[in-house]
């Protein structure tokens, strides 16, 4: 309880810092806010544009997808908020600022997490929402009284699976000093979650549920609160797979560190 506390502490003035540093160029933070929220915006229209042509989408209509969309962008913006691991091979192992990292008490994957730290991404959890808002309101669904709470615990559970996955992915890095990565393919493989997995492929569809499962943050989650009984067993599922992802992650990234033996080797 009390490490809790600690990392909690540390969090407050990470963020404090954040802010200060961010704000002290206005003009630069909320230029990025509106870039963000724009390039959200025409992933909308492309879903709207396709649903011009076609009316169904392998039996999802377009405010389903919609839907499945806006719930898709919220765990992803919660990841992105603590899991900037975007350039940690260039950061990290090129530069060499693991070393530093590792001469401190705080968990070596707490620290690097707290020093990437994105606040302005929970604007990404606002745009989901909003869109999940619209969809709910034309496709005229009804909720229960525990279903925000069901919401809450699905979409920390997707939050943990593109934890764990992008945790095993920059953990590579200490294997490897190369300069390029696989993390812009995933990033790509992960926008196939955003959709229903039905309209795949079965090869597609098994990826995306059982080596890199992206279905578990976007259409199995979003399926229960559409009230898609034939993926509720699949929704069920996501908090053991978010848990079992972010266990592998952490495993994958504690064996690296262990074999980690500097920048200057």
């Amino acid at each position: 309880m009390g490490e809790i506390k600690h990392v909690l502490g540390i969090f407050a003035t990470y963020l404090g810092q954040y802010f200060k540093t961010r704000l002290a160029y206005r003009t630069d933070f909320f230029g990025e806010l509106v870039s963000n929220l724009i390039n959200e915006l025409i992933n909308l229209v492309f879903i709207v544009v396709v649903f011009q042509h076609v009316p169904l989408l392998n039996d999802w209509t377009r405010d389903e997808i919609i839907f499945i969309y806006g719930f898709f962008l919220i765990p992803y913006a919660l990841f992105s908020m603590f899991f900037g691991f975007w350039d940690f091979n260039e950061r990290y192992i090129i530069r060499g600022e693991m070393d530093r990292v590792l001469t401190r008490p705080l968990h070596n994957l707490a620290q690097v997490c707290l020093e990437s730290i994105a606040p302005d991404r929970i604007f990404g959890v606002i745009t989901g929402l909003i869109i999940m808002g619209y969809a709910a309101i034309q496709l005229d669904l009804s909720f229960t009284w525990y279903d925000p709470f069901l919401f809450v615990g699905l979409v920390v559970s997707g939050m943990l699976i593109y934890g764990g996955v992008y945790t095993a992915i920059a953990a590579i890095s200490f294997f490897s000093d190369s300069r390029t990565g696989i993390s812009p393919m995933i990033w790509n493989i992960q926008q196939y979650g955003r959709y229903p997995v039905d309209v795949y492929n079965k090869v597609i569809r098994f990826v995306l549920t059982y080596v890199l499962p992206f279905a578990f943050v976007g259409v199995y989650p979003a399926a229960y609160f559409l009230r898609k009984e034939t993926w509720y067993e699949y929704a069920a599922f996501t908090p053991v797979v978010g848990i079992v992802f972010f266990s592998i992650g952490l495993v994958v990234w504690n064996w690296g560190v262990r074999k980690y033996s500097g920048a200057g080797s």
